[in-house]
């Protein structure tokens, strides 16, 4: 099958390349200038990491650095470490960093590249689908603290994208939907296509050896894409990414991180359709719609009852909150999604409890 070459565009332009067995085009999106690269991967890709190293070893030196799996990876002790392995490597302007694992992984490697001397080249290998989808795709970079997820960060574009679908083959089916949950969001709120194709059989939309998968991957990267090249710095458009986020990342952080980001976000997006609904701006068929194709994916569609307080008030330090106001992403119907500012407690509260078990 042959590749395909989604861009980014506006200030710096790069390109995202998903395919099948395509790791060979990782050396070739280093810049010519570089000769030390640091390629950062979780313990469960030691053995390929490995070998990517030694695909790209040549006029090239290649230091590994092995940080922790998933968001505890996300840390900026983490980071110093990196630093300190480029430090002492004497890494200059014209060297680069390799993001290759999940979404975490690319987060922690693109923040360290663009912290290292202001800023060196990166290039992104996600191994995960919601890395492929999201984390690697925008320049977002960042660390967790102990407040929140992603409270320190940077805007860093990487100078390429790889997205070799080979490398989903070996994920547990818990963990290629968990990433789903992304590919979902981009149907609600962009591309529709995308959910008439899980509802025609989720199973092979599910399953990255088919067409069907490989068409909805490409269809939320392009809506990414599409986004971004506009609002790099998330200014107006891109704020529709966060549809399901503010709930979904105050559930991660009441969940010290042990939930998957997409399982988190599955019940933060059916919350948001349930707000959209009571707000009288979406049908009671289309939030129907995304716990039908929610629940065909197995993904959570609910959270405890008592948590409410806690997570209205993790919300309320989102770095999404402007002026202390609350803003939700929601939907005036599929594929329409728009902005509700600072909505009654009450109404969260009736949203929250659609939700609640």
């Amino acid at each position: 099958m042959t590749e395909t070459v989604l861009r980014v565009t506006g200030a710096t332009p790069y390109d995202i390349t998903v395919g099948r067995d395509i790791l060979d085009g990782v050396g070739d999106a280093l810049p010519e200038s570089t000769r030390k690269v640091l390629l950062i991967h979780p313990p469960t890709l030691r053995t390929e990491a490995e070998s990517l190293r030694e695909q790209l070893l040549g006029e090239r030196d290649v230091l590994l650095a092995e940080i922790p799996d998933a968001e505890a990876g996300k840390r900026i002790e983490v980071a110093a470490f990196c630093w300190q392995v480029m430090g002492q490597a004497d890494f200059t302007r014209t060297d680069a960093v390799i993001g290759f694992g999940g979404g975490a992984v690319t987060d922690l490697a693109g923040f360290v590249a663009a912290t290292w001397l202001r800023g060196v080249a990166a290039v992104l290998v996600p191994t995960t689908v919601l890395g492929m989808v999201d984390a690697a795709v925008g320049g977002k970079t960042g660390v967790n603290t102990a407040e929140g997820k992603n409270l320190v960060g940077a805007f860093w574009a990487p100078r390429a994208v790889i997205c070799d679908l080979a490398l989903l083959d070996t994920l547990s089916t818990n963990e290629r939907v968990a990433g789903y949950a992304e590919v979902v969001k981009a149907g609600f709120i962009w591309a529709p296509e995308i959910l008439d194709i899980i509802e025609a059989d989720p199973e092979a939309a599910t399953d990255p050896t088919t067409a069907a998968f490989r068409r909805t991957i490409e269809l939320a990267i392009d809506m990414k894409a599409r986004v971004v090249s506009e609002d790099f710095r998330e200014a107006g458009l891109r704020e529709i990414l966060n549809y399901g986020h503010t709930l979904g990342h105050a559930i991660e952080h009441a969940e010290r991180y042990q939930w998957r980001h997409g399982a988190a976000v599955s019940v933060g997006m059916l919350f948001a359709a349930e707000l959209s609904r009571l707000a009288g701006r979406l049908s009671d068929e289309a939030a129907q719609r995304h716990r039908d194709i929610l629940a065909s994916l197995g993904l959570p569609l609910t959270y405890r009852a008592g948590a409410w307080q806690q997570l209205l008030a993790t919300m309320q330090r989102d770095k999404k909150a402007r002026g202390g106001m609350l803003r939700f992403i929601v939907l005036d119907d599929i594929a329409k999604p728009t902005v509700l500012q600072a909505p009654d407690e009450s109404l969260l509260f009736a949203a929250y409890q659609e939700v609640a078990e």
